[in-house]
């Protein structure tokens, strides 16, 4: 099992990139999927969620701007990322839980900054 995080970046406050989070060997939509991110110096922090049903958790700071989504043809996690902040600098990873297993993202770098 492996899951596959890309599309990290620079981007400048107010613009927008999009996460993707790959799954080899394991179908996502079975799955609870979740984005985190960890500042530098601190714990990872859950941000969004996707459950199989399609319903979607977001943290307050993020909710109207971050959307996460799954493309279940494509095997594939998403979290756009609009009206990006420079307090949202951080790696972020997907993760995915089975049998008690947790599966984690390489983690990709999003930089917000001028």
């Amino acid at each position: 099992v492996q899951l596959q995080a890309s599309g990290g970046g620079l981007v400048q406050p107010g613009g927008s990139l999009k996460l993707s989070c790959e799954g080899i060997g394991i179908t996502l939509s079975r799955f609870a999927m979740t984005w985190y991110r960890q500042f530098p110096g601190e714990e990872r922090e859950y941000v969004a969620a996707i459950a199989p049903s399609g319903a979607t958790y977001y943290i307050p700071s993020v909710k109207d701007r971050f959307t996460v989504s799954r493309d279940d043809a494509k095997n594939t996690l998403y979290l756009e990322m609009d009206n990006l902040r420079p307090g949202d600098t951080a790696v972020y990873y997907c993760k995915l839980v089975s049998s008690g297993t947790s599966y984690w993202g390489q983690g990709t770098l999003v930089t917000v900054s001028s």
